[in-house]
């Protein structure tokens, strides 16, 4: 039995709306979590800004938020998605828990990169008297900027993933959907199709990723 235009109309909205949660989510978790890296990377031991407190404060930031489960992280952050988008129900309500779900993972992932890049090209840097925040702006960030696409690209399809949770809640998008149609009410033609578009969504995710990073590093 195939799929009622209604039905039809509804995942279409679902994947609109998955893709405004993923964006903006993502967006703002590379806002916050960025900077949160570059300071992560930039005050470990031996770095250029090396400050042992301010990483260990960052460092238990990050990690006490990215050991939570993230069902439990949408759950926990009930009253404060409804403190500033002033409902725990929806779309724009979902891009809170997800954004402070993607804010470790991101601040990690671009610590990760920037550790790649090699300790010649800073000490090149610093010989010429640059700053440490020149250092990092033009010389760090450019250096690392291929492994921080293709970090970008596993984030964002993280963050995809979790808006599929977010459906659990309340949230809007294809999780929503799969839940309602494909789990409530036993229709599996909706649950495998929503699970399929999450899949090619996901995998166009990563490869622009590897596409743009592989020209970059050119």
């Amino acid at each position: 039995m195939g799929m009622s235009e209604y039905i039809v109309e509804t995942i279409k909205m679902g994947i609109l709306e998955t893709l405004q949660m993923t964006f903006f989510a993502s967006l703002l978790a590379y806002a916050v979590g960025l900077p949160l890296g570059i300071l992560l990377y930039a005050t470990a031991k031996d770095r250029i800004l090396s400050n042992r407190i301010v990483n260990l404060i960052v460092g238990f930031f990050v990690n006490i938020t990215r050991s939570l489960p993230f069902l439990i992280l949408l759950v926990l952050l009930i009253p404060f998605t409804r403190l500033v988008t002033g409902s725990s129900i929806g779309t724009v309500a979902s891009i809170v828990p997800l954004t402070v779900g993607a804010i470790p993972i991101v601040a990690r992932m671009v610590e990760s990169s920037l550790s790649e890049v090699s300790p010649g090209i800073i000490e090149a840097a610093t010989s010429m008297g640059a700053s440490p925040l020149y250092t990092i702006l033009h010389f760090i960030l450019p250096e690392s900027m291929p492994s921080l696409l293709l970090g970008a690209a596993i984030n964002i399809a993280t963050v995809l993933g979790y808006s599929a949770m977010a459906g659990v809640i309340g949230g809007g998008g294809l999780g929503a959907i799969a839940l309602q149609y494909g789990y409530y009410r036993y229709q599996k033609e909706v649950l495998w199709t929503t699970v399929t578009i999450l899949v090619i969504l996901v995998m166009v995710i990563q490869e622009s990723g590897n596409v743009i990073a592989k020209r970059v590093r050119k």
